[in-house]
């Protein structure tokens, strides 16, 4: 039997007419960019996620990139100043720091959640400190209340990096809507996924929102008037009348993860394998299913050997990449064994029984 780490024929194929017809209706309209589309998107979006503002934007990487530039831009930050940031993530969320001639100050994940560990956040605050970036890592909320008092405290900007954990939840709000501003993916694979790449920004701050808008339009709120020196980074209307199919149907798609995430916490008895710990089902949509084990590339083989697709999330952290050449003498204990031994699962919407039967009997075969 074959299971997909994720089919993304099978997840477009559920809503194969609506988004047809989604794309027809750009094509036969004319109008391209910054239209209706986009409009209708960020409205329904921003009703979702519970913020006042959505900014569509090219993709994920541009949504982060945006909310520093914008920051520095308003005189809330300068180059140098200094952003707390979680040292297991994807590398994006830090690029769009240091894009901004910011300063990464790198910080450990708590080894039960694999989110950034917030004992560790105030020993690492100066003078310099700016913003903490939180990132919801594979879906899972990495917000607590001693992040927000902290943020408090210190008065300090609060990022959300929310990528992976559209439609998230911690007391009811949904992530995105927690921080000062949320930069948000659509690539493909994520849970609200495009038919390419594809961002936004989210926020309650008018004057921030502005800003992001402008720059993301070339540095334009007026044509031919360009109040700053901005970039090309739009959301396409084909893209945003997707992503608004898609939206209606979020909230399902998640709840069809969680009863895969449940199976599989359920059947895997394996005690070589480490399953993901499960402190609140709200706070979690499993954008991924990491499993933890020492002998992660023999058990990644063994899988792909009986037809089981599996993915690696990451396997160099960003402290060890070459780009960051600066930070590779660091030590990051519980960074490094993450990135060591991490495996996400099978996990999607379309899985079917059979399938994930196949997953967790092979897992639970494996010696």
């Amino acid at each position: 039997m074959q299971v997909p780490f994720l089919s993304l024929h099978d997840v477009t194929n559920k809503y194969k007419d609506e988004i047809h017809e989604a794309a027809l209706r750009v094509i036969d309209s004319g109008w391209y960019l910054q239209g209706s589309e986009n409009q209708k998107f960020e409205s329904d979006y921003t009703n979702y996620i519970g913020s006042k503002y959505c900014i569509g934007c090219a993709n994920g990487l541009d949504a982060l990139i945006w909310i520093f530039r914008a920051y520095i831009e308003l005189g809330v930050m300068k180059p140098g100043d200094e952003v707390i940031v979680p040292a297991n993530t994807y590398i994006a969320t830090i690029l769009a720091i240091t894009e901004n001639n910011l300063k990464p100050v790198l910080v450990e994940p708590n080894i039960n959640t694999y989110q950034i560990d917030d004992s560790l956040i105030e020993s690492k605050i100066t003078d310099k400190t700016k913003a903490i970036t939180i990132v919801h890592l594979y879906g899972q909320c990495a917000y607590t209340d001693k992040i927000g008092k902290l943020c408090k405290k210190y008065n300090l900007k609060l990022i959300e990096d929310n990528a992976q954990a559209h439609g998230c939840l911690f007391n009811g709000k949904k992530t995105g809507s927690i921080g000062d501003a949320a930069g948000h993916s659509f690539y493909p694979g994520k849970n609200l996924g495009a038919l390419g790449d594809a961002g936004a920004v989210t926020t309650n701050d008018e004057q921030l929102a502005k800003a992001i808008r402008s720059l993301a339009n070339y540095g334009s709120q007026k044509k031919y008037v360009f109040q700053y020196c901005g970039r090309n980074s739009r959301l396409d209307e084909i893209q945003a009348a997707i992503l608004d199919v898609k939206l209606k149907h979020l909230d399902e798609d998640i709840a069809l993860r969680k009863a895969v995430a449940k199976k599989y916490i359920e059947g895997i008895k394996n005690p070589k394998i480490i399953l993901p710990k499960i402190f609140d089902w709200n706070q979690h949509v499993f954008h991924l299913f990491p499993i933890l084990c020492e002998q992660r590339d023999e058990l990644h083989k063994y899988l792909e050997s009986n037809g089981i697709g599996t993915n690696i999330h990451y396997p160099i952290p960003p402290h060890k990449q070459e780009c960051y050449k600066e930070w590779n003498s660091i030590s990051l204990p519980v960074t490094e064994k993450i990135h060591a031994q991490e495996l996400s699962l099978p996990m999607s919407p379309c899985l079917t029984e059979e399938q994930i039967k196949h997953v967790i009997n092979t897992l639970n075969e494996w010696k």
